[in-house]
């Protein structure tokens, strides 16, 4: 069985997903209205064209841009009960898989995070690091989110159950019960948490918070990468994944069989058995949800994600591509 061939009942079903979203988009004129219910923080604006397209899948089981600008990023146009959003979406179990063969330091995707969940420049939920596995081996570009492990160190040490593993596999923070504590931030072995210092802008403190839309931040409390849980569950892909280039990201449902890339929608299983996927430090026997494809036939050469960067963020890979000039 090749990559590209998957189960047609099972594509159907992960397409299906999406058909609620433009379905609901049509009967309500735009994917920003509030389909979900009156508690949820309502934002009509009048958006200009942006030029900067958004990958949605089609009922039929096509894949059509639009113009970001008729999304109005993160309006979130389905509002869910805290009990939903820590119980997760039913019969669900997600995962990612990033190809770093395609990777070359585009920073779409960190940028994209940022916007979604409307972060400072300085704070990223997605980071890219510089690998170098060894002195013999070449560096390579190293997406990094929070692994959505389903043996997480993290649940296990918070006090006050504010971080918590959802049954759709996702991990995902209360900050309405967060106390600072910083437990969790130092039980992860992957550092892909970060701490909140600051008070929320003041256009989001009206937002319903919610531990599925992240927002708004609150001081003094950890947050992290979430998979945009609030999108998936509209059928919609995480922005990560939609705004990377050159598709670096898949993302699916383990129990489906299916990831996509917003590109192509192939077998997970398949995919990760034909390019020997490996899960970063399994040895420490977290059972991350995010599966990596070996840096083999890149796309593109290390150096062309290094040059293009300004001057503070080409200080962070700096020792390693000096040593490769040496």
């Amino acid at each position: 069985m090749k990559q590209e061939e998957i189960n047609d009942k099972s594509r159907r079903d992960f397409l299906k997903q999406a058909a609620i979203t433009t379905i609901a988009a049509t009967a309500c004129g735009s994917l920003a209205c509030s389909c979900g219910g009156g508690n949820k923080h309502e934002h009509h604006s009048t958006s200009t064209a942006t030029g900067e397209k958004v990958k949605l899948l089609s009922p039929d089981g096509k894949m059509i841009e639009v113009d970001s600008s008729q999304l109005h990023q993160h309006d979130h146009a389905m509002y869910v009960s805290r009990a939903e959003a820590r119980t997760g979406i039913p019969g669900r179990k997600f995962v990612m898989v990033i190809d770093l063969g395609r990777c070359k330091n585009a920073r779409k995707c960190v940028g994209a995070c940022q916007k979604m969940h409307h972060l400072p420049v300085e704070k990223e939920w997605l980071s890219v690091k510089l690998m170098k596995d060894n002195e013999q081996s070449a560096p390579y570009w190293f997406p990094k989110t929070c692994f959505h492990c389903d043996n997480p160190p993290c649940v296990k040490v918070c006090p006050v159950n504010a971080t918590f593993k959802r049954q759709d596999g996702l991990v995902l923070i209360d900050n309405e019960r967060c106390i600072g504590c910083k437990f969790c931030m130092a039980a992860c072995p992957y550092s892909t948490r970060v701490f909140n210092w600051e008070e929320p802008k003041e256009d989001l403190r009206d937002y319903v918070s919610s531990p599925e839309t992240s927002l708004p931040s609150k001081i003094g409390t950890v947050e992290k990468c979430d998979f945009c849980p609030d999108m998936v569950r509209q059928g919609l892909l995480p922005d990560c994944v939609s705004a990377c280039p050159n598709g670096v990201f898949y993302f699916g449902d383990e129990n489906e069989d299916t990831v996509t890339n917003g590109d192509e929608t192939i077998s997970f299983k398949q995919l990760i058995k034909d390019r020997a996927g490996y899960r970063y430090m399994e040895e420490l026997g977290t059972k991350p949800r995010v599966y990596y494809l070996p840096p083999k036939e890149r796309l593109f050469p290390v150096e062309r994600g290094y040059d293009a960067l300004p001057d503070n963020l080409k200080a962070r890979f700096k020792d390693v591509m000096e040593g490769e000039k040496k």
